[in-house]
């Protein structure tokens, strides 16, 4: 069984300003991470449920933060963006 993706309205405000091969890179990151939602980083202290995925575009370094809700199977997409103050900005 598979699980389904939905976007929050930060992360679709972020994916919006993305270049158009940042966006690309988002777009696979998103099914690797829909193939296996584990797959990410646990985070701890504020945002314990968020998890973190990196990956690389365009030579930087991305993180695509998102949460699980295990009963439905369903992958809620918080934010993506650099790594630069991306925790930062997920805490407000």
């Amino acid at each position: 069984m598979t699980w389904t993706v939905r976007q929050t309205r930060r992360f679709a405000r972020q994916y919006k300003k993305l270049h158009d091969n940042a966006a690309a890179d988002v777009d696979s990151a998103v099914d690797v991470v829909r193939q296996n939602p584990a797959i990410g980083e646990r985070k701890k202290g504020d945002l314990a449920a968020l998890s973190v995925f990196k990956f690389r575009s365009g030579g930087q370094l991305y993180l695509l933060g998102y949460s699980l809700d295990d009963d439905v199977r369903l992958i809620y997409l918080e934010a993506v963006g650099p790594q630069e103050n991306f925790y930062r900005d997920m805490k407000r």
